[in-house]
């Protein structure tokens, strides 16, 4: 006796080795013996054999015409032997009845499981809906697999197109363009930035990176909405000073001048002047609205985002040859340079240059502030700006800091394009610590204390920089900051670019106005505004490191490879010598950090931002001058 039954969603067939009523023992087909309940059989039948029966069955379902059956069959609930007896007019082999029950059953579509062996027919709505999810089904199969050989062939889908660059950086997988792009990426052995660069989508591997940047942090584009200026400078009252900006070449956001007149009876009158965009927008506005949605302005080698339209920006920078509204810190000194007294206004400031570091660097550093300065028009302010920046710089206790550091100025001719897209980029060192930029940043620290306590003392709320225990962190209330040696310290200086800096500067103007602050105490929009701030300026901070490196790997391809000197900062890890960009050497032996090698660059990858080198050759070891108290200064 041959029995039929039905084991883990599969139709079997074996020999009854053992009838005990109500259990059977079966060696099935494959030689397995199982247990089963006689109320488990689907079909008892003497022949043929069972391995003879499920083939045969198997062929002779195929030949059934499921729509036919569906036709023919009733409405009631019925059993695959009593319709295979109806279907053929007679009774049914067990060949028939089996053949009939697995193509009942390989159509849950039109018919519809109600237990062992029995099925219904499906009301017709519900199969035409099923049929019409098949056909679409269907259709997205042949859509899908249309676009997969487009991209293969390295032809851009126009419907993937449309998606770009949620399909590059957040991708649907429940979209067919997505499930198409993802196939492609499997038969072409290629990663999605990859394939999608080879189709054309991405125009280079700059636009991958910037694009995701956009994506991530400017969703609704750098476009801005539109706004107005508010006049409230108009009626300022004029300074009788002649201020000048020190920036580099590319700055349009000129934050900060400085002026030098003398007093009657001896000594100075030092101006330290900030650009007051504060004065052309309230609380609330457009602008602010824009403002605190970006934060601050985003920097990157060869372009940036910033946080103001260009026409705040230009109507607000120290701009030379004009009048500009600016928050402005006098220093009385003395003809010793010693400060006798102090005072903040709120006024018109003359802008009579712009001096840029370029211009200004080769006459004005370390060696000629020793040995003498040639004779220039900003001689005397400069130097004694210096001298006062010394001053201040010993009064913090923090003379020489930056002596030994290394900054790198990155410069990109977008009008240059070679075979890694649009762009030819330009890397060089300056010294940190050059009396330039000495002389602004004490001053700016300078100003952002004494602004910072002119707050506190009134009562009124600021966002400050805070350092305590070796943390930084930002706070509304007055705290020292001990990396700078001060008693508070409230950005201040960078209203153009930053937002806290224009926060601040809204509470400066109230005091010195006598106004109601823009943000009270406790404010919660101010606490937000922190915080907001905390994150986007990291991320900003992020997005900036990553494109450095990205374009010293493009300096790299540029040179040419070959082989360059590095210097060893840990175990495997180095810094190549003429840029800042710093990776791991794995055939590298174990070196004495500041010990300087010799590498040959191999591969270098503009998408994952990667490079391979090999080690060739120690040059030196460490020189003991570059060691300092806390570790290696160049590292």
């Amino acid at each position: 006796m041959f029995v039929l039954f039905e084991e883990d969603g599969a139709f079997r067939a074996g020999t009854v080795l053992a009838d005990n009523d109500a259990t059977l023992q079966v060696e099935t087909t494959h030689g397995k013996r199982v247990k089963l309940k006689r109320a488990n059989l689907l079909l008892e039948f003497r022949e043929p054999a069972p391995a003879a029966l499920l083939a045969r069955a198997e062929a002779d379902a195929e030949q059934l015409d499921t729509e036919f059956l569906w036709e023919v069959c009733g409405e009631a609930e019925f059993g695959f032997t009593e319709f295979a007896a109806e279907y053929h007019g007679r009774p049914a082999t067990p060949v028939e009845a089996a053949s009939v029950l697995l193509r009942l059953h390989s159509a849950p579509i039109w018919f519809h499981r109600k237990g062992r062996g029995r099925f219904r027919k499906a009301p017709p709505e519900i199969l035409q809906a099923a049929l019409a999810g098949l056909e679409k089904k269907r259709q997205q199969a042949i859509a899908i697999e249309q676009m997969r050989a487009q991209l293969v062939e390295g032809r851009m889908p126009p419907e993937l197109a449309s998606l770009m660059p949620q399909a590059l950086y957040r991708p649907d997988r429940n979209r067919l363009e997505i499930k198409a792009l993802e196939a492609a990426c499997v038969d072409a052995g290629l990663s999605a930035p990859r394939l999608l660069l080879k189709c054309g989508a991405l125009k280079s591997s700059y636009e991958f990176h910037y694009n995701r940047f956009l994506f991530e942090h400017f969703p609704e584009g750098t476009h801005f909405p539109p706004f107005e200026i508010e006049r409230t400078a108009d009626a300022l009252p004029r300074a009788e000073v002649a201020a000048f900006s020190i920036d580099d070449a590319s700055t349009t956001e000129i934050d900060d001048a400085f002026s030098v007149t003398p007093r009657e009876g001896g000594g100075w009158r030092i101006g330290i002047h900030i650009a007051a965009p504060a004065l052309g927008m309230s609380r609330g506005s457009v602008l602010d609205a824009i403002a605190r949605r970006r934060l601050s302005t985003v920097y990157m080698p060869g372009s940036k985002i910033t946080m103001l339209p260009d026409e705040v920006v230009e109507t607000f920078t120290l701009a030379e040859g004009r009048d500009c509204p600016a928050v402005s810190l006098y220093l009385d000194l003395t003809p010793g340079l010693a400060i006798v007294g102090e005072e903040s206004r709120v006024e018109l400031v003359p802008i009579v240059a712009n001096l840029r570091h370029h211009d200004i660097e080769p006459i004005f550093n370390d060696d000629t502030v020793m040995q003498g300065i040639p004779d220039f028009r900003w001689k005397t302010e400069l130097m004694l700006l210096w001298d006062l920046a010394n001053i201040l710089e010993a009064g913090r206790g923090k003379a020489g800091d930056n002596e030994d550091r290394i900054d790198y100025g990155f410069s990109v001719d977008w009008a240059q394009e070679n075979g890694d897209g649009p762009g030819h980029v330009t890397i060089s060192q300056r010294k940190r610590g050059s009396p330039m930029d000495k002389l602004v940043s004490e001053l700016m620290i300078y100003a952002n204390m004494t602004w910072g306590k002119l707050l506190d003392q009134a009562g009124v709320p600021g966002i400050y920089r805070v350092q305590g225990g070796g943390k930084v962190r930002m706070s509304t209330a007055a705290a020292p900051h001990e990396g700078l040696g001060v008693d508070c310290y409230a950005w201040s200086s960078s209203p153009l670019r930053r937002y806290v800096d224009m926060a601040n500067q809204w509470q400066i103007v109230s005091v010195l106005q006598e106004r109601d602050p823009a943000f009270a105490p406790r404010s919660p929009d101010l606490m937000a505004a922190i915080r907001d701030f905390e994150l986007t300026y990291a991320a900003y901070a992020e997005f900036q490191r990553h494109m450095e490196r990205y374009w010293c790997l493009r300096w790299l391809r540029q040179r040419g490879g070959g082989e360059i000197e590095a210097l060893v900062l840990r175990e495997n890890v180095v810094r190549l010598a003429p840029i800042p960009l710093v990776f791991k050497v794995p055939s590298m032996p174990l070196q004495v950090p500041g010990a300087r090698v010799r590498l040959e660059i191999g591969h270098t990858d503009l998408l994952d931002v990667e490079v391979e080198a090999r080690y060739v050759a120690t040059l030196s070891e460490p020189d003991p001058s570059a060691w300092r108290e806390g570790g290696f200064a160049a590292a």
